[in-house]
């Protein structure tokens, strides 16, 4: 299918590995050109060798205040305009809920929610003014359902999925649509991290970014305010 967004441009955060990295990998073979960023810089450069696309490369954290409005005007400076916003970033470390402080709370909040919400706030203008663009928050299944020992996701997430649905009511008929994408366990470094990377069922990268491509397509002018479970069929609310 022609996802119909040759030459579109796109910012895709913490696209060194895993979800953010194969997003990066499924719009770029569309013909997205790409405005890339990690802490790492080296892995992103094998990024873009990898996919021979147009990217530019903005290494740093995207917890800095400054790095959101940054990604957006790298984005115009080297291609004149932006159209797609990926945002991704690490989740919070585990933990049961009697077990983390004030402090951990606090810090799954600025690491997890805040940096997407600053980054869609800077390019909501350029895509605004221009009549079309697509937002895409990639969030995890906890957003709607709890996972055990992952209370700093489950507080988390929910909170960007609640400021995302109110976002994308307040940009519907702007042209722009804004979904969340809720990933379940796949074979990514966050699922060594919990552990969890020897689970006899989870998911291919490459195929969830595939499905980031296709809500940024133009096919999904009408799709916006969703939250798109990828997680094969963990979550069982209806």
């Amino acid at each position: 299918m022609d996802l119909g967004i040759a030459d579109r441009v796109a910012v895709v955060t913490a696209a060194s590995r895993g979800l953010g990295r194969a997003s990066a990998v499924a719009l770029a073979a569309a013909g997205v050109k790409l405005v890339v960023n990690a802490r790492s810089a080296e892995q992103l450069e094998q990024l873009r060798a990898e996919t021979g696309a147009e990217v530019e490369i903005v290494p740093g954290d995207l917890g800095d205040d400054h790095l959101p409005d940054l990604l957006v005007e790298r984005a115009v400076d080297r291609f004149g305009r932006l159209d797609i916003v990926i945002a991704n970033n690490a989740g919070p470390p585990p933990g049961g809920a009697f077990d983390v402080t004030d402090e951990q709370i606090l810090d799954a909040v600025n690491t997890t929610v805040l940096p997407a919400i600053r980054l869609v706030r800077a390019a909501r203008p350029l895509l605004v003014a221009q009549g079309w663009g697509r937002v895409c928050l990639i969030a995890s299944g906890s957003a709607r359902q709890p996972m055990d020992n992952l209370v700093l996701s489950n507080t988390a997430r929910p909170a960007s999925w609640g400021w995302a649905k109110t976002a994308a009511n307040e940009l519907a008929g702007s042209g722009v649509t804004l979904n969340l994408v809720c990933p379940g366990l796949h074979k990514t470094a966050r699922a060594v991290e919990l552990g969890r990377q020897d689970r006899p069922y989870a998911g291919d990268p490459a195929d969830f970014g595939h499905i980031v491509a296709f809500l940024c397509s133009r096919h999904t002018s009408f799709m916006t305010g969703s939250a798109v479970v990828v997680d094969g069929g963990r979550i069982q609310g209806l």
